[in-house]
């Protein structure tokens, strides 16, 4: 009896590694070889995971990012053992405090000399939650009045942890969704987003002023990302809702609002109009606002029914000034002056044009020129107003005119620039928005290649270094030495690397043709130079002490330095704006074929072309060339392959 046939399994050859899409910018395949070389150290952790599934490397991933995070928050926080007013730790824990134990009414009223509540309402919810819990645990954290100043071990552990699941809950999850999104949109590989995901986690300024200084600034920005992963998921709407979210919680938000505004608008109207968008994008705006501000109004109209003997409450002062009263006892004049209470005490137009001493253009002309010189001419508020409305109307106009969603990260980032630079009221913490988007730029197509990785680490190390007189007065000297060396040398930066602008295959010869990912010799001395400036800074703050007449000199100096390295930073992404939504594609051309015919047709690489290592399309002769490790060029016809057959 013959035993039955086995069909033939050949043996599946082995797949030659080339440096595919998924590998693009952050490892070197070696030419004729099998061996991988990461680009910089972080490849080397997470490429040995490469082909696992994610359901085991995102875990390990965020447990390996939380330990730094919990771990930075083991030191000291803002306002630790400083009365009266401690800082911005005492400030949350006693809105915490406040919505416990007062009437929702009263929330943007009570003793507003000593903390008082100065974000929306979603802010306040979430105080609320967190201030319900934690009175289950222990009721001496939040006791009205007598828990003022309140500092114990437990007490830290727990406000920490807020932070921490907070962030987890929406920062973190809205990052994971994002970074799928936008990869796939992108045609980047797992490993390269993996990369981008760990890289952004790992942001010190992020880590240093929420679980350092001690703030929820992520609750908002894990918002903003969730708004920009509905774009790119095409969801419209609940990209509307989850901005909304993001206004609700600190109003820092609208550092991006002309430009979500700009694209929604753009999206809407072009290619052809689309009223039934529009509409149904300003209907769930108007009922998201209106969602979040509900348990407010409702909360003022149960205080109302059951006749609380509320104490009085002055009108706020733009009212005043217009000599408008109202009247607590009625429906219409409770609700409005809760309204009209919450939106003076979240944009504060009666304090100075900035607060301390921040890196933005107006502190910096102001140590020039005194700038009270200039209130006999104009409004300090509408100058300010002028300068940003200028600085933000590139990114507005460009998304308007070409709503792409590739173009969102480089508009956000420029037009939170534009508001941190020349806005009123700014914060050294504000940094954190322009950065955010700027960031996710890693994640992008070239966002792993040197020029990207060189540009948004020159930007996260000068935001850490503004930042670093703020994170002195709170004891954070080592978290941000630590912090901010370890992404450096994960991501192959200076002060550690300088792997972002040299490449050792790449000769040294003047007048060399630049690589597709390599940076201009200005740009590399203009950073080196940078870099230069502020190690120089830390070694005067560290060992010399200022002049006693300005003893604020060194403070001075550091915000002078920052300005002028964000104002960098704002031209690169407005540039960086323009040069991809295409607008300037003719120009190049032509520029292009006018150095070709003084060349006399000789081939003038770099204009007009795209190279990524694998391919280059060259769209004059309408051909791709493809090239192979260990082998020459070979051109064929765009769209075919071999024996001229079309390619799928």
């Amino acid at each position: 009896m013959s035993q039955a046939s086995t069909p033939h399994k050949p043996r599946k050859k082995k797949r030659q590694l080339v440096r595919s899409n998924t590998l693009t910018d952050i490892a070197r395949v070696e030419p004729g070889s099998d061996s991988i070389n990461p680009e910089f150290n972080l490849v080397s952790f997470l490429l040995p995971a490469r082909g696992k599934s994610q359901w085991i490397s995102i875990p390990l991933i965020l447990i390996f990012t939380g330990l730094f995070r919990w771990a930075t928050g083991i030191w000291g926080y803002s306002g630790q053992g400083i009365p009266p007013m401690h800082g911005d730790f005492e400030a949350q824990r006693h809105w915490m405090e406040v919505t416990q134990h007062t009437p929702v009414s009263m929330w943007y009223f009570y003793d507003l000399p000593y903390w008082g509540l100065d974000y929306p309402p979603l802010t306040a919810y979430h105080s609320w939650v967190c201030g319900k819990i934690g009175t289950l645990i222990n009721p001496e954290w939040f006791a009205l009045f007598t828990s003022r100043g309140y500092e114990s071990p437990d007490l830290k552990v727990y406000m920490r942890a807020t932070v921490i699941i907070s962030e987890y809950l929406v920062y973190v999850a809205a990052l994971i969704i994002f970074i799928r999104h936008y990869s796939r949109s992108q045609g980047i590989g797992t490993t390269a987003a993996n990369t981008a995901l760990v890289a952004i986690l790992m942001q010190p300024a992020t880590m240093l002023i929420d679980h350092g200084h001690f703030q929820y600034n992520t609750v908002m920005l894990g918002f903003v990302i969730a708004s920009l992963s509905s774009i790119y998921a095409n969801r419209p709407l609940w990209s509307c809702i989850y901005f909304v979210l993001a206004l609700g919680f600190k109003q820092m938000a609208l550092y991006y609002a002309p430009a979500i505004f700009a694209y929604l608008l753009g999206s809407s109207l072009t290619p052809r109009l689309r009223i039934s968008r529009l509409l149904a994008i300003a209907i769930i705006t108007i009922l998201a606002f209106a969602a979040v501000l509900a348990p407010l109004m409702a909360g003022t109209l149960y205080d109302l029914y059951r006749g609380f003997d509320l104490p009085y409450r002055p009108p706020p002062a733009f009212l005043a000034q217009r000599r408008i009263t109202l009247d607590p006892k009625t429906t219409t004049g409770a609700l409005t002056l809760q309204l009209s209470q919450m939106i003076h005490r979240i944009f504060p137009f009666a304090r100075g044009l900035f607060e301390d001493k921040v890196a933005n253009f107006w502190c910096t002309l102001h140590t020039f020129y005194k700038l009270h010189r200039l209130e006999s001419y104009i409004q300090l508020p509408r100058l300010s107003a002028y300068f940003t409305f200028m600085t933000i109307l590139p990114s507005m106009s460009v998304l308007f005119g070409c709503p792409r969603p590739s173009l969102i990260p480089y508009a956000f980032a420029s037009c939170a620039f534009g508001f941190f630079l020349f806005s009123f009221q700014v914060h050294e913490k504000s940094i954190l928005l322009p950065l955010l988007p700027m960031t996710l730029l890693l994640s992008s197509k070239k966002g792993l290649s040197k020029e990207y990785r060189a540009w948004i680490g020159f930007a996260n190390a000068v935001a850490v270094y503004t930042m670093f007189p703020l994170l002195r007065r709170d004891g954070l000297r080592t978290p941000y030495t630590v912090l901010s060396l370890l992404w450096s040398w994960l991501l192959g930066l200076p002060p550690l690397s300088m792997s972002c602008y040299y490449d050792p295959d790449l000769p040294n010869v003047p007048g060399r043709p630049l690589a597709p990912d390599e940076l201009r010799t200005l740009t590399k001395i203009f950073h080196w130079w940078f870099y230069a400036v502020m190690g120089f800074w830390h070694l005067l703050a560290a060992f010399a002490e200022p002049p006693a007449t300005k003893p604020d000199l060194w403070v001075v100096v550091n915000a002078c330095v920052g300005c002028v390295g964000f104002v960098v930073c704002y031209v690169w992404c407005t540039w960086k704006l323009i040069l991809e939504s295409g607008l300037l594609n003719d120009y190049f051309e032509d520029t292009a074929k006018y150095i070709d015919s003084l060349m006399g047709g000789e081939e003038v690489w770099g204009v007009g072309e795209q190279q990524d290592g694998v391919e280059k399309e060259e769209n004059a002769e309408d051909t791709i060339v493809v090239q192979s490790p260990g082998s020459g060029e070979k051109a064929t016809p765009k769209g075919k392959g071999k024996g001229g057959k079309k390619r799928r």
